[in-house]
Parts: C-alpha cells; sequence; structure tokens
C-alpha cells in the first residue's frame, strides 16, 4: 500500500511539472503567433488549439476503450507499431491522464486566453475599442462558439473512439514507436510485471 501511495505521489508531482511546462510553453506560442495576425488568422489558430484538445481527448478515450488482445496477434506477426500499441493499452490510465486532463485542460485554458486576444483585435479592427457593450457582446458570443465546438468536438470524438479504439490506438502506437526510433529515449515503459516462475515439485 505504501508503495502504491508513493508512485501515485510520483506520477502527480511528474504530471504537475509536465503540465506546468506545457503550459508555459503552449501559452508563449499562442500569444507569439498571434501578435501581429488579423482577427481572422488568430481565428483559426483558436479553432486549431480546441482541434488539439479534442484529438488528445479521443487518444485517451480510446486507450481505456481499447483490448490488448488483438495486438498480440499483431506483435507475434512483428507488425510495425504493435507492441507499443500494447504498452499504451497497459498504461491507459496514464496516457488518458496525459491526453484528456494534461492536453485537454491546457487547451481549454489556452484557447479561452486566444480568445480574449482575438476579440480585442475584432473590436480594434470594427473601431468599437470605446464601445464596452459591443466588446462584451462579441466576448460572450465568441466564447460560446469556442465553448460549443469544444463540447460538441470532444461529445462526437468520444463516440468515434470508443467504436473505432484499436485502430487509433495502433496508428498512436506507429507513430510512437516512430518517434522512439528517432529519439532514441521510451517515451512509455511496459508495466507489465513478470510472475515469478514456480517449480514443480516431485513426489516421493
Amino acid at each position: 500500500m505504501n508503495e502504491l501511495i508513493k508512485n501515485s505521489i510520483k506520477w502527480s508531482i511528474s504530471i504537475a511539472v509536465i503540465t506546468f511546462v506545457l503550459a508555459a510553453i503552449f501559452s508563449i506560442a499562442s500569444n507569439g503567433v498571434l501578435i501581429g495576425l488579423s482577427w481572422t488568422y488568430g481565428l483559426l489558430v483558436v479553432l486549431f488549439i480546441v482541434l488539439i484538445g479534442i484529438f488528445f481527448d479521443m487518444i485517451g478515450i480510446a486507450a481505456a476503450a481499447a483490448n490488448e488482445t488483438p495486438f498480440h496477434s499483431m506483435a507475434s506477426r512483428k507488425i510495425y507499431g504493435a507492441k507499443h500499441s500494447i504498452r499504451i493499452v497497459r498504461n491507459a490510465d496514464r496516457v488518458a491522464s496525459f491526453c484528456n486532463d494534461v492536453i485537454g485542460d491546457i487547451s481549454g485554458i489556452i484557447s479561452g486566453t486566444a480568445s480574449a486576444l482575438v476579440v480585442i483585435q475584432i473590436a480594434q479592427s470594427a473601431g468599437l475599442s470605446s464601445n464596452l457593450s459591443a466588446e462584451y457582446a462579441i466576448n460572450v458570443g465568441l466564447t460560446s462558439l469556442i465553448a460549443a465546438l469544444t463540447v460538441g468536438g470532444k461529445a462526437l470524438g468520444k463516440s468515434f473512439a470508443i467504436t473505432h479504439s484499436r485502430d487509433i490506438i495502433f496508428h498512436v502506437g506507429k507513430v510512437m514507436q516512430f518517434l522512439e526510433e528517432r529519439l532514441h529515449l521510451p517515451i512509455i515503459k511496459d508495466n507489465k510485471k513478470k510472475k515469478p516462475k514456480q517449480k514443480n515439485k516431485k513426489r516421493k
């Protein structure tokens, strides 16, 4: 039990640090891209951020819904990406936590911040900077639109992820194997514990 608590605390601290770093990177990148862009391109950037959240949410759901049995047959035939697909399924809790909680939440926060910058750009281009009520109406409308697209997209993505979980995880497994071969670093380790071999005792 103590080992389980230690592992949980270690994982929580690790995921918090990763979230902090990724949130900073996403925030700096999105703000840097939006500065100097027109509101139309800025809106496309916001929609792209929303799509990232939906995409990773699908991966998290697919990892939780997938069964590793079909991948064993593929791995025995040495199909590219099969072994990494098994790793994803065996670490479904961590994959889902990273994809849904870390990337999903970061995308939601960053898209909200980015949409606020787009609202300012729309108000400035329309000459409504001094009209607080108009700027407020644009803010409410755009925020509601982004929220509707995010929730609706994730709802649609969940249904697709559950139905096609094997195909999604298999493609992610191939990408993961490609990245590991290029980076020479394991992205996800196999957490399956080997059972100790039992020696057969001969009866006298």
